[in-house]
């Protein structure tokens, strides 16, 4: 620790990814924040590199990750990093990171990234930002981006368009605020990043042929572990998988006259298109469906090839989580619903009456082929 210094902004260089595994296989996230570090990097004109720790044999799927836009993989493997341990994990990337000295480090904010990202923060006397939903290094990408999500007054403000700190946009108050936090006096900026909010880039094969593995010198031994895995158990728990779905069919307030009538008239129309049922934050405060199935910037973000809006009025924090959809098609008895400004199709008309025709013309048209 005497030759690092945190504050000595210099010194450091390249954007670092760190790569979930889990039982020797990685996680979708990694090729989320894989593909977002490649546009960080770009912009800052430095390396992208994921960090992958695990047990023997870990390294063959290293690779991969090269295939979504890592220049180099660094892999530390060792027989006590097969499982995830928080004493193991935090002091071999803290080691690693005090070595090689990154500039920025990405960490998903799954169960694994919420418990190591703050640990590893800590150790390095730097910042972290936690659950963003956005991550900028350009101001004018950052400015484009607070144009088309936020009601600032942007070309009315004064800019530094030198600025190269990474902007990191979070929900705050519960969603009804964005703040963006800069790390400007340490280094690396540390950020978790929310599942799910992140395009992949489509895998390239030759990307991946060409990534470097990079193999740095660490040292753990069982003096560094203060706890112990004694076994890792399953919960066989069905939760609704909102991010790989390619058809989303949500409820919102709209179906408040009937709300089992209105949740049964989307689970037919979602099972019609081999999708999954979602639901506004008022659907779930209100109890209607369970937390796994929220939508927006306090639920999950998603991008289905076809997102259906019934009775769903379209606000920001809402938007935020579904706006990147390939296709939205909207349904609210309200012409003037902000649901409408980014719908593809919009249908002015009562849900309970429109939801049955769509179902129908779907099953017709299955049929017909």
């Amino acid at each position: 620790m005497s030759n690092f210094n945190s504050a000595d902004i210099a010194a450091f260089k390249d954007v670092w990814v760190f790569c979930e595994q889990r039982e020797g296989k990685l996680m979708p996230t990694d090729f989320e924040l894989i593909s977002k570090g490649r546009d960080l990097a770009n912009e800052l004109g430095v390396d992208l590199c994921g960090l992958l720790l695990g047990g023997e044999g870990i390294e063959a799927t290293a690779k991969e990750l090269g295939g979504y836009g890592a220049d180099k993989v660094i892999v530390c493997e060792d027989p006590m990093l097969a499982v995830y341990n928080t004493d193991a994990y935090a002091k071999v990337i803290c080691d690693v990171i005090e070595e090689m000295k990154p500039e920025a480090f990405l960490i998903g904010a799954t169960n694994i990234g919420r418990d190591l990202g703050p640990r590893c923060a800590a150790r390095l006397h730097t910042g972290l930002c936690a659950d963003c939903t956005h991550l900028d290094v350009d101001v004018p990408n950052y400015i484009q981006f607070l144009r088309e999500s936020s009601t600032l007054d942007v070309d009315g403000q004064k800019w530094d368009m030198e600025d190269r700190n990474l902007k990191m946009t979070r929900p705050a108050f519960g969603g009804h605020l964005m703040a963006t936090i800069i790390c400007p006096r340490f280094r690396p900026c540390m950020a978790t990043v929310r599942p799910g909010v992140m395009k992949k880039n489509p895998f390239d094969q030759a990307k991946a042929d060409a990534c470097e593995i990079v193999k740095p010198s660490f040292s753990i031994s069982e003096a560094d572990i203060h706890t112990e895995v004694t076994e890792v158990v399953k919960a066989a728990k069905k939760l609704v998988d909102l991010i790989g779905a390619d058809f989303i069919v949500s409820v919102g307030r709209g179906i408040s006259k009937d709300v089992e009538g209105g949740i049964k008239l989307a689970e037919e129309l979602a099972a019609e298109l081999g999708g999954v049922v979602g639901g506004s934050r008022a659907t779930i405060d209100s109890g209607w469906l369970s937390a796994d199935h929220q939508v927006g910037q306090t639920g999950k973000t998603v991008h289905p090839k076809v997102y259906i809006a019934l009775g769903i009025s379209g606000a920001i924090q809402h938007k935020a989580g579904m706006q990147d959809s390939e296709c939205i098609i909207a349904v609210n008895k309200n012409d003037t619903a902000p649901i409408f400004e980014i719908a593809d199709y919009g249908i002015c008309g009562d849900l309970f009456k429109v939801t049955p025709l769509l179902t129908e013309a779907i099953r017709a048209a299955k049929a017909a082929k």
